[in-house]
């Protein structure tokens, strides 16, 4: 028996792309084509509620594939993958060795325990039950074991690690892999289905074969030239070529590469599939290819704007696609873009060369106010507040990157007293006592505090040539509920008291950022005590 199987899935993953559609004569070709060339388990569509259309990849009954399969099987298997919410398993008559001989039960997380039923009438029918949860990665240690141990009394033929949204790293597979083997009945196979995301299927699936060596017998799921929705799939001839040249596998190429050309080729001038910009964004984020898609038809959106507005999505509405949610965060991103260049040319021609105090909330400002006074009294800074008005300060610009503080303080009877920096988000209105600089300008995604103010205020700052830049109130979080934050208790933000530790490292890494890719070399000192001091 082969340690390592390969399962081509262009009949059913490439489906998506073309809705199924790909006609009795290329259908019956590829399956032919595939057995002949070696390869070891071939994916001939879908079980789906539906009845089977001719020349489609989507069938009702295991009867419906007879007329496509052929009378020669060699060495191959065929499987259909069935979508435990989509298909109705009493509508799979018993196994009798005329149609496919497995099914791949593919399952969303939140469907694992109704889902082993449907996995059982399987394995009782007589077929091989392939064991397919959606997003491997969306599963806890706790849960996949759990999941397993459940799995482990039906004896399933296969049990893969599926990477729904290409975002798996080297040290991702592992991890999955060795607490799947170690957990896992011994005479199931690990199969591995990977997107390509991130440019690294095939690295990974090659990853897979090597770090299985001498472990389990594996199956490996590939599509003909990568062909699959979004960002495709491992490549069978990648895959193919491979084993040949390690393990002289046999396999035949030649034969595999005239499909491609008899009929891959033909879908790939009508359809596009294969890495970019926008997908690589779905694999960073775990987010669903439908998210991608819905973005890129918006007239003018660029990457780094798709890259935002994942970034503002939480993780479970990524692996959704909820359009009209899309739709507003896109309409308010839309809103925060302004064109700033007279008031970035105005505010450097203010502030350039000179020394700058941002003074932000946090506690430290009362408990060292003489600290800051002395700091005032020997550099006779502009002080520029964040977030915050007080008399307590020689404040010269208050500045406003926080919709929620803004509004807060606009009510205060001092709120006209103030020369006003103010980002896009919170409000485009400009005024002659406030200026409104473009939001977008200034944040960078990848972080989940990436709005932090006094960070968006250092960037502003690094464009405006400014000779020093001493910092007060920047304290950090403390999760501690006698600790006090801010400077005002009523600006405690529960967010950032519950989860301290993990602001705070945010905070640290976006700093860190900061230091490492700012253009301005101005020295940077903290005058009041910070979590954060090493960092500059």
């Amino acid at each position: 028996m082969k340690r390592v199987n390969i399962l081509d899935c262009t009949l059913r993953d490439g489906g998506y792309l073309i809705d199924s559609q790909f006609g009795n004569t290329a259908i019956k070709g590829i399956i032919r084509g595939l057995t002949d060339s070696g390869v070891d388990v071939i994916e001939c569509g879908f079980l789906k509620d539906e009845p089977h259309q001719n020349g489609t990849t989507v069938f009702n009954h295991a009867s419906d594939l007879r007329s496509y399969l052929p009378e020669d099987r060699k060495q191959a298997s065929y499987v259909c993958l069935a979508d435990y919410s989509r298909y109705s398993i009493d509508k799979l008559e018993p196994f009798d060795g005329t149609s496919i001989d497995g099914v791949r039960a593919c399952f969303f997380k939140d469907e694992r325990y109704q889902v082993m039923d449907f996995c059982r009438s399987i394995v009782e029918k007589g077929y091989k039950l392939y064991v397919q949860p959606v997003d491997i990665l969306g599963y806890t240690d706790a849960e996949l074991l759990e999941l397993l141990s459940m799995v482990n009394e039906l004896e399933p033929y296969a049990f893969s690690i599926v990477d729904t949204f290409g975002s798996l790293y080297k040290e991702d597979l592992q991890r999955v892999f060795y607490l799947i083997h170690h957990n896992l009945c011994a005479s199931a196979k690990i199969g591995f289905h990977s997107h390509n995301n991130l440019q690294m299927s095939f690295a990974l699936s090659q990853e897979f074969i090597e770090m299985t060596q001498g472990l389990r017998h594996v199956v490996v799921d590939t599509s003909m030239a990568g062909m699959g929705r979004g960002a495709g799939n491992t490549n069978t001839e990648l895959v193919m070529q491979y084993m040949n040249r390690k393990y002289n596998s046999g396999y035949d190429i030649n034969g595999l590469l005239d499909l491609i050309d008899n009929y891959i080729d033909g879908f790939q001038n009508r359809y596009e599939w294969g890495y970019s910009i926008p997908y690589f964004l779905a694999g960073s984020y775990s987010a669903h290819v439908n998210n991608i898609s819905y973005l890129s038809t918006k007239a003018g959106i660029a990457s780094r704007d798709i890259n935002y507005l994942l970034n503002r999505l939480d993780a479970a509405d990524r692996k959704r696609y909820d359009y009209d949610l899309l739709e507003k965060i896109y309409m308010e991103y839309l809103g925060a873009i302004c064109d700033d260049k007279a008031q970035i040319a105005s505010l450097k021609k203010q502030l350039a060369g000179r020394d700058i105090l941002m003074l932000l909330p946090g506690h430290s400002i009362v408990s060292h106010k003489e600290a800051i006074d002395s700091y005032c009294q020997e550099k006779q800074p502009i002080v520029i507040s964040v977030n915050l008005l007080s008399h307590d300060y020689p404040i010269n610009y208050a500045y406003f990157s926080n919709k929620n503080r803004y509004q807060y303080w606009k009510s205060a009877t001092h709120f006209a007293e103030y020369k006003k920096i103010v980002t896009s988000n919170v409000t485009t209105d400009s005024t002659p006592d406030q200026m409104v600089v473009d939001f977008t300008r200034l944040v960078k995604c990848g972080w989940e505090q990436l709005d932090n103010s006094g960070i968006l205020l250092l960037r502003l700052l690094d464009l405006l040539e400014v000779k020093s830049i001493a910092i007060a109130g920047f304290d950090g979080y403390s999760h501690s509920i006698s600790s006090q934050n801010y400077v005002q208790k009523d600006m405690e933000k529960l967010r950032n008291t519950l989860n301290a530790e993990e602001a705070n490292q945010d905070i640290r890494s976006m700093l860190e950022d900061y230091m490492n890719t700012r253009n301005l070399n101005c020295p940077i000192s903290f005058i009041t005590p910070s979590l954060f001091e090493e960092i500059v």
